[in-house]
């Protein structure tokens, strides 16, 4: 579903990614290890478009969207939740699903929220709510949510645990696994949490200074001391 080859990007003259290449296969779920600063992010705002590949080609069930601009990617089925999860803290959690779904495009908007909200139905007694007054879980629950307005083929997931209390891992594992199953959705997941990438990642792939350094089949995620050998964490 999704194909990277030879990629490379950076800022101004500092190259970040060098030559990545990579493939999900559709519905499955390719997890992305490594240290901050390796390119775990580059990576992903690439793909999406955010930042201008210098190299090399990114495909979306075969076809060529590395020449497109990122609202054409997302409508051709991209989502993406990055890191910090950046929902509009001034705006309610209805105004922030709304324009999510306006900038989808298309029409029946409303059935699009109403959609995403029998996803998470914890949101609808939130609506009313602004974004920067939700709990680092709830927020969460609303990239989430936003970035499924448009009824994405394929999610990207940046750090989804990032400021997420770990008794909330687990139920997030459990809600991704099941929009997984239940919308046949392709996911790339950087994460650092082991626990979170042995829930939901078929396989994951070491990034090192730009570079794939090395593929870690699923079952060795559930060894900390083989990743922490390569990646320097722990569960």
């Amino acid at each position: 579903m999704i194909e990277v080859a030879e990629l490379e990007a950076g800022y101004g003259r500092i190259g970040v990614l060098r030559g990545i290449t990579l493939a999900v296969a559709p519905g499955s779920c390719l997890g992305i290890l490594g240290h901050n600063g390796m390119g775990k992010t580059t990576l992903l705002r690439t793909i999406v478009g955010l930042l201008a590949a210098t190299r090399g080609t990114v495909r979306l069930d075969g076809q060529d969207i590395g020449h497109l601009p990122t609202h054409r990617r997302a409508r051709l089925g991209l989502g993406y939740v990055p890191q910090g999860r950046q929902i509009f803290p001034r705006l309610s959690v209805r105004e922030n699903l709304a324009f999510a779904a306006a900038a989808a495009g298309g029409s029946g908007r409303a059935r699009q929220i109403e959609a995403v909200l029998a996803d998470f139905p914890e949101l609808t007694r939130l609506l009313d709510r602004p974004g920067g007054a939700l709990s680092g879980g709830e927020q969460q629950l609303l990239a989430l949510a936003r970035a499924l307005c448009a009824a994405p083929r394929v999610l990207l997931l940046d750090e989804p645990t990032e400021g997420i209390q770990p008794s909330i891992v687990q139920a997030m594992i459990a809600r991704i696994g099941e929009l997984r199953r239940r919308r046949g959705l392709t996911v790339l997941l950087v994460e650092q949490n082991l626990e979170f990438i042995l829930g939901l990642a078929d396989r994951a792939l070491l990034i090192h200074r730009g570079r794939i350094s090395r593929e870690i089949p699923h079952e060795a995620l559930a060894d900390p001391a083989l990743v922490a050998e390569f990646v320097g964490i722990a569960a």
